[in-house]
């Protein structure tokens, strides 16, 4: 019998192999049935309504409400030229002088382009974002998300929030819905919205990982929300929205510990500040603050056990700045701040942000805890000098024991070195064991100790003095660079 050979397979004559083109598969001559049947499917009934979670109707809702943010500024970036900075072509012009001597050198610019996002928050064309997309911006481009582009106008920034102001004019736009960020709890589902690296209008999820976030370093005035939702470089300036669509924070801030990228640690400004600073600038063209006059500290269990608090709560007062409104008041040195006008103020973090949202002007009760017992004293804020606006919360002490330490008697000629007045007493830090407990209280070389236990120190006989008959607590009262503050050791 003859053999034929088809697709590599060795096929008897008798035996005809077809395709079946109109099943998409092989049939065999004469078989009743099909080596390949053709797949079925179950398809959804289309009328049904879907039964599954989404986030896809707020998504809907914030998307038209969330724009990109562009931005170009100039900056120097070196000098152009050889090793004198003159390009050789030139250099004819300056004779000598352009021989190495550098005094002529040209300074390069480039153009630097910048990228964020922003919440329209206003039908007539107010966007919030942050400060740092739109900082020293020569050119604000906003972008719609019918992919229309605007010209923005800068209407003013907050450095110290981080918050900016810009004002398009597009007609009518839709505004996103204001949410109530003091409502917002730990665990309540966010969604982030923003442009993260460029690549287009992005939506993640996360819940909310902490609020009351401080003491980070990133702005001066911090009270972030804190999510696990992926935040990434151009979300900044975006909107964090909670689980009905409504606007509870400002996108900021990555903790990136080294990468470019999201590490699931984000931080939001809370809406309720962003509207404040918002507010005043629209209104008043700059962002004034009230201002109490304290230098706060936080209250540890170590500080809270030396004052006889027996909560650890409030913010201690390290030092009272002089004709300040807190200093007319009567507040003192030692007290701990535990509530203003009924609020109660967790720690030194939240009682800055809580004054700072105050007009200047209003009056507040503060009530303090002071020698074991609750006071409340009446005072009216003034507003923040612009010279201590940065200069409201020294570092903190902490709670370990205080040993290896060198003192000598504070002298005219120290004291005038160490910024204090000539008539300044005590004694003066020399020497810190950076293995010892000292240290890790937060004691440094060049703190001046003025009081422990609330017992002057005069001299190195009154510090040996007292140090003997200190017992399990010991409070440390130090100037540092000329404002005090408290160290439980």
């Amino acid at each position: 019998m003859k053999t034929q050979w088809i697709w590599g397979r060795p096929k008897t004559a008798a035996v005809t192999m077809v395709l079946a083109l109109g099943l998409g598969g092989l049939a065999v001559a004469g078989a009743d049935h099909l080596i390949n049947p053709p797949a079925t499917f179950k398809f959804a009934n289309a009328d049904e309504p879907a039964s599954r979670i989404s986030f896809a109707p707020v998504v809907k809702k914030v998307l038209p409400s969330v724009v990109t943010v562009t931005s170009a500024r100039m900056v120097k970036t070196g000098f152009e030229g050889g090793d004198d900075g003159i390009p050789p072509m030139f250099r004819q012009f300056f004779g000598d002088q352009g021989n190495g001597g550098g005094q002529f050198r040209m300074p390069r610019q480039q153009r630097e382009q910048g990228l964020g996002s922003g919440v329209i928050v206003s039908p007539n064309g107010y966007i919030l974002t942050n400060n740092h997309v739109v900082d020293h911006a020569t050119t604000v481009t906003v972008i719609m998300p019918d992919k229309h582009e605007y010209s923005a106008r800068v209407v003013g920034a907050d450095p110290k929030t981080d918050i900016a102001v810009l004002k398009v004019d597009a007609g009518s736009l839709e505004p996103i819905t204001i949410g109530d960020s003091d409502k917002v709890q730990v665990g309540d589902y966010v969604l982030a919205v923003g442009n993260p690296f460029g690549v287009g209008k992005t939506v993640t999820m996360g819940i909310v990982s902490a609020t009351g976030r401080a003491n980070l370093g990133i702005e001066d005035y911090e009270d972030f929300i804190q999510t696990d939702a992926s935040i990434n470089p151009g979300n900044s300036g975006g909107a964090l929205v909670n689980d009905r669509g409504e606007l509870i924070g400002i996108n900021t801030a990555i903790l990136a510990n080294g990468s470019e990228g999201n590490q699931g640690i984000g931080f939001a400004v809370p809406v309720s500040v962003a509207r404040n600073v918002m507010d005043q600038i629209i209104q008043n063209g700059k962002v004034t603050r009230a201002y109490l006059g304290v230098m706060a500290q936080e209250v540890t269990p170590s500080i809270a056990k030396a004052f006889h608090e027996p909560e650890v709560r409030g913010a201690l007062i390290g030092d009272v700045t002089p004709n300040s409104p807190a200093q007319k008041a009567g507040l003192e040195k030692g007290d701990i701040i535990l509530d203003i006008n009924g609020k109660p103020v967790k720690n030194s973090a939240e009682l800055r942000i809580h004054v700072s949202l105050m007009a200047p002007g209003t009056k507040v009760d503060v009530k303090v805890f002071r020698d074991g017992a609750e006071k409340t004293l009446p005072l009216t804020l003034a507003e923040m000098p612009t010279d201590t606006a940065r200069n409201e919360q020294p570092e903190n002490g902490s709670e370990d024991a205080l040993q290896g330490i060198t003192v000598e008697n504070v002298t005219a000629q120290t004291a005038r070195q160490l910024g204090l007045p000539a008539t300044a007493t005590g004694v003066v830090v020399t020497n810190v064991d950076p293995a010892g407990k000292a240290a890790d209280s937060g004691l440094k070389r060049g703190d001046v100790i003025q009081e422990v236990n609330h017992k002057p120190v005069r001299n190195t006989s009154d510090f040996e003095s007292a140090m003997r008959n200190a017992k399990d607590a010991t409070l440390l009262l130090v100037n540092r660079q000329g404002s005090t503050m408290y160290l439980a050791v």
